[in-house]
């Protein structure tokens, strides 16, 4: 999504104070995103430049499957009464700035169907007041804690739902993390696809339990802001005609990037959100493979899915391959133009859209409003996203329908304590030398850096948090919320050491080198803070448009370090940062005593972080991705310019390295992380014994076979152009879209010469046959075959706090596929657990089906290689100490 009141073409360029090292770019590899030695065969076969999607219609058709049932059949009832009108002014957005919403549909007044409200974002409600600033999605995914991800999830659906919001646009798994510089990676959860997917699944749950319909975003492979839309890149300069394409091949599609989705739908997700860039060439909104065959046909997604705002790039084609919803409405911010609206109902009229397509994508749209029991819950929308003055215009964009816009309703609960426990439960601890954590009565401790203070601007100073003042609590973009007040590190430090009668003094530029070096060395604790930040394209920091131009911290954060503890044998390095950045130079200093990753902790940063320094908070959190040595090391990377020999056409970014990103592209080339994927220490010490593997009773495997029923055709309309003219006394917002003709001649209506000339190679073959399809043989159910969600195996292991406090830790089970193409290990499962001390618990983990499978393309479906399947436990990917086999797994490949 793009910035509030900035159209096409438009950049806000804002400046971070001193951040000379972010502006340091690119080694990056080029004119390729993959390092050469981190290439894969099966992945470059698949993924070469200017390929092509393959077709694959017509778009499925929602049967009600599963807990959907219910919802359905008061869908099918609602839609039937409805007129063809009613059902495009369900499925096309009303304009950007035309309502109270980023986004919101016509509504239907005849029933009492109000305009359904979208908005952002993954981390608390955007552009609102009276709301809470929750920890970002990679800070909750380093908790590995289940319980966790499902009451933030739970918080935030019940804010959007107290502010009116139908849909929230959250939570992401797009980008999932291929590039750590990567923008947005930090709106996600982590680069591994089974902490990712189990994220997506709890937070989905949490929100929807809350009477808000959750939205997985961005689908798929949308890995980078460089390049991913037109109007974007011509506004910097950039002459291309084409987004980025993402081109990846089967397996990776299947075993990285679809797999967090696939929980998403198993979890029952209400709505979907497509992506800026090409997947292999084909709009992410109009790619009839994504959106058709994988999404709606073999993970059999019953909900509907959405355009990213402005990231729909036709009308009729775009509705046969899949999209039910046009967000914002306009083709481009505030035009009054629009693919949909008038254009598909003259497109259903004349048939190019078959009519069950539109009941299709008007059904989908009202289920999901079911399922969550909006019809129950709906509130009416009490604030607006365009100003924070009380009464205004509720069309903001052309100054029309003055009244109360703004009720300021406080929808903040008590949640402040739970974003306190999740920031202080995502810290993690990377080094502890001679027990230096927890901090007692310090004689003098010194508080350094920019990252420890607050934006002289306030919390909320750099619009979209576009900038990089102050502590660091989120990134920037359309992924943010407004603080309602941000605890900087420095505050709450000084209200522990001040209340223990201690002396603490601070120091917040990072260039005020004559007082830092006055105050380092009387310190007998010094507390370094540090950060690196990112966001959204649409973003320029310093050179940084949205991606890192690379892993440095910013601020001249690395001198800070060295210079700092250069004068204090005792320092201690917090970085609050957006996902990895290089530790190379300062992670063995000796004088560099403690190092925490505080990650993106929202409003309660500083009492957070004081919560684990002083100890009322044990660590017990673990990387959600891996610190490496330099940023080569991760195979993969951004492709910062463009690489297409046409120049002016879209950038082509081949996903060579396959499944191998992050820990897995290390283990791969054999390379030492500085601190692992899975990492994380805490005050008290644990002991892994007694590992058992149980075999269960599930059956061998049965590919889905049969055929759906035939696409229903709810209720009937008229063929008379004339019904569907704008009425002549009805009030016409300007460059508000609504669903008439213009005229009741097609061809004036249309605006288009070529307007029925006989033509209709565009429509592509099957993309109008309503008749009964096959089911996919990995597909017949919410997130895809129900018996890949068979347990085969249960592992338990024991684990003993052998330390002197409790403590909470987190055993992780990976697996090893075993054959020549698989990652060394992969995650298949972790538990969070709470240890009193020379005490023991058990931890437990099933396997699944998917767990030990490939996915092989030669028969469309997954399969457990032949291959030894061997299980580890232990407290992160490079500290195995349990080791099993999974005897006799082939017994339960396909019957």
């Amino acid at each position: 999504m793009w910035l509030a009141g900035f159209t096409s073409g438009t950049i806000l360029l804002a400046a971070g104070a001193g951040l000379v090292d972010a502006q340091q770019n690119i080694t990056a590899a080029f004119p390729n995103s993959t390092y050469a030695n981190a290439s894969v065969a099966y992945a470059e076969a698949g993924a070469q430049s200017l390929q092509s999607s393959p077709p694959k219609y017509p778009s499925p058709w929602s049967s009600g499957a599963g807990e959907w049932a219910d919802a359905y059949a008061k869908a099918r009832r609602f839609v039937s009464q409805l007129t063809l009108l009613e059902k495009v002014n369900l499925t096309t957005g009303t304009g950007w700035e035309q309502g109270q919403c980023v986004g919101e549909t016509g509504s239907i007044p005849r029933l009492g169907f109000r305009s359904l409200c979208l908005q952002d974002s993954p981390l608390g409600v955007r552009f609102a007041d009276y709301v809470s600033a929750f920890p970002s999605g990679v800070t909750v995914a380093a908790t590995f804690d289940r319980g966790l991800l499902y009451a933030r999830g739970y918080a935030m659906g019940a804010e959007h739902r107290g502010k009116g919001v139908d849909v929230q646009l959250g939570p992401v798994a797009g980008p999932l993390g291929r590039a750590p510089e990567g923008g947005r990676n930090w709106e996600g959860f982590s680069p591994d696809p089974y902490l990712t997917g189990i994220g997506m699944a709890r937070t989905i749950e949490g929100i929807q339990d809350a009477g808000t319909i959750a939205c997985a975003k961005h689908y798929i492979v949308n890995e980078q802001e460089h390049f991913r839309q037109v109007p974007e890149e011509l506004g910097y300069g950039v002459n291309i005609s084409g987004s980025l394409s993402s081109n990846v091949d089967d397996i990776t599609m299947h075993e990285l990037y679809l797999w967090p989705f696939a929980d998403a739908v198993r979890a029952g997700v209400g709505s979907f959100m497509c992506s800026y860039n090409q997947i292999n060439n084909s709009y992410g909104c109009q790619n009839s493979y994504t959106l058709n065959y994988l999404l709606k046909g073999e993970l059999g997604f019953q909900g509907f899915v959405m355009s990213d705002w402005q990231a729909q790039n036709s009308g009729v084609s775009s509705a046969l391959a899949g999209l039910d919803m046009s967000m914002p409405g306009d083709t481009l911010f505030d035009t009054g133009y629009s693919f949909w609206g008038t254009n598909l109902t003259l497109a259903v009229l004349n048939g190019t859209v078959p009519e069950w397509r539109i009941d299709d994508m008007a059904t989908r749209i009202v289920a999901a409003w079911y399922k969550v029991g909006r019809d129950n819950t709906t509130i009416p929308v009490n604030f607006d996203s365009w100003t924070t003055d009380t009464f205004g215009y509720l069309h903001y964009y052309v100054g029309q329908a003055y009244g109360l816009i703004n009720e300021h309703v406080d929808v903040r609960d008590e949640h402040s304590n739970l974003i306190r426990e999740i920031g202080a439960k995502g810290t993690v601890l990377l080094k502890n030398s001679n027990n230096t954590l927890p901090l007692g009565k310090e004689k003098f401790t010194a508080v350094i850096g920019n990252d420890a203070g607050d934006n002289p601007y306030g919390p909320n100073g750099c619009p979209n948090r576009g900038c990089d003042n102050g502590t660091l609590a989120m990134g920037w973009g359309s992924g943010t919320a407004e603080f309602p007040f941000l605890v900087s590190p420095l505050n709450a430090i000084q209200n522990e050491v001040v209340s223990e009668g201690g002396i603490i003094q601070g120091i917040t530029d990072n260039y005020a080198d004559t007082q830092i070096t006055l105050l380092a060395s009387q310190a007998s604790v010094a507390i370094v803070f540090v950060n690196a930040d990112s966001g959204e394209g649409f973003i320029n920091i310093d050179g940084n448009i949205g991606d890192r131009n690379n892993l440095t911290i910013w601020g001249s954060g690395e001198a800070l370090i060295k210079n700092v503890s250069s004068l204090c044998n005792n320092t201690i390095v917090v970085m609050h940062t957006v996902g990895p950045v290089l530790v190379e130079s300062f992670y063995e200093n000796p004088n560099v005593t403690a190092i925490l990753w505080a990650g993106l902790p929202g409003e309660q940063s500083g009492n957070s972080i004081a919560d684990i320094l002083y100890g009322r908070v044990n660590p017990g959190a673990k990387l959600p991705f891996t610190l490496a040595g330099t940023r080569e090391d991760y195979g993969a990377d951004v492709l910062y310019k463009l690489n297409n020999e046409s120049a002016t056409e879209a950038p082509q970014q081949d996903f060579t390295e396959g499944v191998f990103t992050d820990y897995r592209a290390l283990d791969r080339a054999g390379i030492e992380p500085i601190y692992e994927f899975g990492f994380g220490l805490s005050y008290t010490t644990f002991s892994y014994s007694n590992l058992q593997i149980k075999t269960t009773q599930a059956g061998p495997y049965a590919p889905s076979s049969g055929m759906t029923s035939a696409a229903p055709i709810l209720g009937n309309f008229s063929k008379n152009l004339d019904d569907y003219v704008l009425p002549p006394n009805m009030t016409h917002i300007p460059l508000f879209i609504y669903p008439y003709l213009n005229s009741s001649d097609p061809v004036e209506s249309a605006n288009n010469s070529l307007y029925n000339d006989g033509n209709t190679n565009y429509i592509p073959q099957g993309a109008q046959d309503g008749s009964p399809q096959p089911i996919p043989p990995a597909g017949g159910a919410p997130g895809g075959n129900p018996e890949l969600y068979d347990v085969l195996y249960e592992v338990t292991a024991t684990i003993t706090n052998t330390g002197k406090i409790a403590g909470e830790e987190v055993p992780q089970l990976y697996i090893s596929l075993g054959g020549p193409n698989d990652p060394k290990v992969v995650l298949r499962g972790f538990e969070r657990l709470s240890i009193q001390p020379n005490a023991s618990t058990t931890f437990t983990a099933d396997i699944m089906r998917r767990d030990i499978s490939n996915w092989v393309p030669q028969v469309q479906n997954w399969v457990i290689s032949n291959y030894t399947k061997t299980v580890w436990v232990g407290s992160s990917s490079r500290k195995l100490p349990l080791k099993g086999v999974l005897e006799g797994a082939e017994r339960f490949n396909k019957r």
